[in-house]
């Protein structure tokens, strides 16, 4: 099944990320864009035409076999779900309601959350904050594959698994990586969850409540979405930790997929990412970037320089909290 990756750590480096140089050459360049920033007025409407067409599905599977609960569940609605997934990524940086409306995008966020069966959105919220602040950061950055993975994933094979498991390495991480308490708006995400989860199974039974759990879990595995993963910030290229994909499955996807120029500017929604490229081209249409997530699953996985090892790793002194 293929050779060892040659790789056996990470990619260590002593700079700073990228993003922060680049955000202020930028603005000071194109004052502009601060325009840009801001809530997106059509999030809310579009993420709760989501969550009701997840309802619906419920509904409409109940009398289903199980062979096609999931393969709906893989087709359709783990679809649905891995893209309010993302829609929960955008609610994080509060640009559903603004920043002035902090608790309205927490709330909404959990709403969100309903069809994906699986408490998440506010654990999400209290490591990505890290993620952006400490990107690369050696035991914060909690979307850095942790050594295990890095030494035991290392062939085409073992890969493949891996790409499978990531719903489980995404939970569990954390937990090893960066334990932080448990917080109110944790426990009451997964009160609201629960709740809802029960009620679905008193209504209709417990094919929806699988076709949603199920839907989740497979299509933030090995599925086409699921490459952006990989995309963001897997070090196709010695020397650059983090990629846009231009292709058009950002349609689906909340544009995850501009994700240097989302890195550049977290405040601005996926909706405005696009004009930010056309904006400064300058800065962007010279940097590697992904056209296909397919294609970026098979390298990940047929390459034998590439593997859970090929991120850019940095110590980071803790910020303060203000």
């Amino acid at each position: 099944m293929g050779n060892r990756v040659t790789r056996d750590d990470f990619e260590w480096v002593y700079t700073e990320q990228p993003h922060t140089q680049r955000r202020k050459e930028i603005l000071a360049k194109y004052p502009e864009i601060k325009t840009l920033m801001g809530p997106d007025p059509h999030l809310k409407w579009i993420v709760s035409g989501m969550v009701f067409m997840q309802l619906l599905a419920c509904y409409l599977v109940k009398d289903l076999s199980w062979k096609w609960i999931f393969f709906w569940a893989y087709a359709f609605g783990g679809c649905i779900n891995h893209s309010l997934t993302l829609a929960i990524h955008d609610i994080s940086h509060n640009v559903a309601f603004g920043n002035k409306q902090a608790k309205w995008n927490r709330w909404f966020a959990v709403f969100a959350n309903l069809p994906i069966g699986i408490p998440y959105s506010a654990s999400f919220k209290k490591y990505h904050i890290d993620h952006h602040r400490y990107l690369g950061g050696d035991a914060l950055d909690v979307d850095i594959p942790t050594d295990f993975e890095g030494w035991f994933f290392c062939t085409p094979l073992r890969k493949l698994l891996w790409l499978f498991l990531q719903p489980l390495f995404y939970s569990l991480r954390p937990l090893y990586v960066n334990p932080k308490a448990i917080t109110r708006m944790e426990i009451l995400n997964a009160l609201v969850q629960f709740s809802i989860d029960l009620i679905i199974y008193y209504l209709w039974g417990l094919k929806p409540v699988i076709y949603l759990i199920a839907g989740t879990i497979l299509c933030l595995g090995f599925h086409p979405i699921s490459g952006h993963f990989i995309a963001e910030h897997y070090m196709f290229l010695k020397g650059y930790e983090t990629y846009s994909y231009y292709g058009p499955l950002n349609w689906l996807t909340f544009n995850v997929g501009y994700h240097m120029e989302h890195h550049d500017f977290p405040s601005i929604p996926g909706c405005r990412l696009p004009m930010v490229k056309k904006i400064a081209a300058e800065y962007y249409d010279n940097l590697p970037h992904h056209q296909s997530w397919i294609r970026v699953l098979w390298d990940f996985v047929f390459d034998d320089t590439l593997g859970p090892y090929s991120r850019v790793k940095r110590l980071c002194k803790l910020a303060k909290e203000s």
